[in-house]
């Protein structure tokens, strides 16, 4: 599966320190492998049909798509999802 990365979502992994890039990089090399990740949570209300997955306090939000995952934001779980 193809990992396609929003130009805003990309500006926020460059700006993540250094442990959490690295983190949020390993997760973009999971999703790869989509449907068949542990750990993506299906997120409801407005954003039902996304997903979110975690490392530390961090957050990867993303759809998924018949040949792709689209990745939308980045960072921190304080106020990501606002």
């Amino acid at each position: 599966m193809t990992v396609r990365i929003l130009p805003e979502a990309f500006r926020q992994i460059e700006r993540l320190p250094t442990p959490i890039h690295r983190r949020v990089l390993e997760i973009l090399d999971r999703l790869t492998r989509w449907p068949r990740v542990s750990g993506a949570k299906p997120l409801r209300g407005d954003l039902a049909g996304h997903y979110r997955m975690r490392t530390g306090d961090y957050r990867v939000e993303f759809y998924a798509m018949p040949d792709a995952v689209v990745i939308e934001k980045v960072g921190h779980r304080d106020g990501f999802y606002e």
